[in-house]
C-alpha cells in the first residue's frame, strides 16, 4: 500500500509531528535514536533510510554497526546512551519507562529537549508501524 497516496491527510499529519519533534535535537543523536527504534521494530525501510541520513550527516560506519549493541560499546557518549535507553523503553514499553532510565535522560536533557526526544521516539515508532504494516521495503517510494 502507498500510505501517503491512500491516506494523505494522515501522512501529512505524521510529517508535521515529525518536523515538530526534531526541533532542537542534535542531528546525530536524532538519527541514532531513529535507527535504534527501527531496529527494535524490524522496519527495514526505516533502518535503510536513517542509516543513509546518518552517513550523510557524518556518522561513522563503526557506530552505526555497533548501535544494535550500544550497551556493550564504548563508542557512545553518556548523553547518547541515556537517549538510547529511553528509546528502547518507550519503544518496547515492557511495563512503562523506568524511573532510572527517565531520570538519567532528564539528567542529560533539559525539559524541552527531553520532551522533543520523547516525541521523536513515538514519531519514529509511528513511521515504523506504518511502514512495517504496509510492507514498505528499502528501494520503494
Amino acid at each position: 500500500m502507498n500510505f501517503s497516496a491512500v491516506a494523505p491527510r494522515v501522512f501529512k499529519a505524521v510529517l508535521a509531528l515529525d518536523a515538530a519533534a526534531r526541533k532542537g535535537l542534535d542531528p546525530v543523536l536524532l538519527e541514532l535514536v531513529q535507527i535504534r527504534a527501527s531496529q527494535i521494530n524490524r522496519c527495514a525501510y526505516c533502518i535503510d533510510y536513517h542509516t543513509g541520513d546518518a552517513r550523510k550527516g557524518g556518522e561513522s560506519e563503526e557506530r552505526i554497526y555497533q548501535l544494535s549493541a550500544w550497551h556493550d560499546s564504548s563508542l557512545f557518549t553518556e548523553k547518547e546512551r541515556a537517549a538510547l535507553a529511553l528509546t528502547e523503553e518507550i519503544t518496547l514499553l515492557p511495563g512503562g519507562v523506568s524511573d532510572a532510565v527517565y531520570d538519567e535522560a532528564a539528567r542529560h536533557f533539559g525539559e524541552e529537549e527531553l520532551a522533543h526526544l520523547i516525541a521523536l521516539v513515538f514519531t519514529v515508532n509511528t513511521w515504523n508501524r506504518m511502514n512495517v504494516t504496509t510492507r514498505k521495503t528499502p528501494g520503494t517510494e
